[in-house]
């Protein structure tokens, strides 16, 4: 069976050597560099079969130690040696199950924009000023993990609550792999806890819906201009707070498909209509991903269907410091460090959740 199991995994690992190297060639063509759209794609395909290759690396030296440590075994006759021989064997095998699983994952189809930078939009949803409050939570929490992970966090836009909080708020986040992290916190995510504005104590639910787009190129979806209105304004700070008083916000409209995109963060015209027009790209991007989605059975029936925004995926219960995800099932009594920004654990068990059905879903054997 390890025979059988090892000639499986080499044989991949040789397909993937064999396309390392046809891409190594390739991102040196000129043709190739001239192309910007081709050379990025085959950039971040590099880096990708990169990782395996180097884990490839790793496998090919177990599996020769072990066979290497089976020969020394049969054919020595010293005493030290196959002893030797018996501990270099157990060591190898005791890696190999490790090294297999994380090549498996690495060898699973990836989704193409795991690797881009997000824009990110929470809106208060069922619960009045307490939604709001809610939202405003949340985007502390994203605020917070984003940064740990070493991310450029960037507000776009806010309409703020009127107790607090945010009815809306959109802000980019700039890093690698930021979508293939972010993606599963698409969806609604409820809140169960006192208000602050509850006299007799009684527990409201309250909701906010969180979408998570993969910032689009300007290769990806190509905005005609002609069909963008563009109005700009006077913006003001937080709370009505520092008005400006010159036209320095931007609105933009597109109108074929009536999608808003404004920005009033910056005090520069121009970078406030460069950061709307990439919300407005990535919203028209998600647009055609929603439609892929619903063609595409495998990925509508996964934790990430872009389709379904009324889909309830978490509940942050204060009254039993308990958070759960309801897309897996799992319930952590962790709520106060993960509202505090510390949800890896919850990105990690769905990024499990996920592969592992994926590997399913591809009759992996390994």
């Amino acid at each position: 069976m390890f025979l059988f199991t090892a000639l499986k995994m080499l044989e991949k690992l040789e397909i993937v050597q064999q396309r390392f190297i046809e891409v190594s060639d390739l991102i040196i063509q000129p043709d190739v560099i001239a192309d910007q759209k081709r050379y990025i794609q085959l950039n971040k395909e590099y880096k990708d079969l990169n990782k395996i290759v180097k884990k490839g690396e790793d496998y090919k030296s177990i599996i020769a130690n072990i066979e290497e440590a089976e020969i020394m075994i049969k054919e020595e006759s010293d005493v030290e040696m196959i002893d030797m021989a018996k501990i270099q064997l157990e060591e190898a095998k005791e890696q190999l199950p490790k090294l297999e699983e994380e090549i498996r994952f690495l060898l699973i189809p990836k989704d193409p924009d795991d690797g881009k930078s997000v824009v990110v939009e929470i809106r208060a949803g069922t619960g009045g000023d307490e939604a709001s409050i809610f939202a405003g939570d949340l985007y502390r929490m994203y605020t917070k993990y984003c940064q740990d992970q070493g991310w450029r966090v960037s507000f776009v836009d806010a309409n703020e609550g009127t107790a607090g909080g945010f009815k809306e708020v959109i802000f980019e986040v700039s890093g690698e792999e930021v979508y293939g992290t972010m993606k599963y916190e698409s969806g609604v995510h409820r809140v169960q806890r006192v208000p602050q504005t509850e006299t007799q104590g009684r527990v409201h639910t309250s909701a906010a819906t969180v979408m998570v787009l993969p910032e689009a190129e300007e290769f990806d979806v190509e905005v005609n201009m002609n069909d963008v209105r563009i109005d700009y304004f006077c913006s003001s700070g937080p709370g009505g707070q520092s008005v400006n008083t010159t036209y320095s916000a931007v609105r933009l409209t597109h109108e074929p498909s009536g999608i808003v995109a404004q920005c009033q963060d910056q005090k520069s015209q121009h970078k406030n209509k460069e950061k709307a027009l990439k919300v407005l790209r990535s919203r028209l991007y998600e647009l055609e991903l929603q439609k892929k989605l619903e063609q595409d059975s495998e990925k509508r029936n996964s934790l990430v269907s872009s389709g379904d925004r009324s889909a309830k995926i978490r509940t942050y219960n204060y009254p039993q410091g308990r958070v759960t995800d309801h897309r897996i099932g799992l319930t952590l009594y962790d709520l106060q460090n993960i509202i505090n920004g510390d949800i890896q654990k919850l990105v990690d068990e769905l990024k499990l959740y996920q592969n592992t059905q994926k590997l399913k879903e591809a009759g992996e054997t390994l």
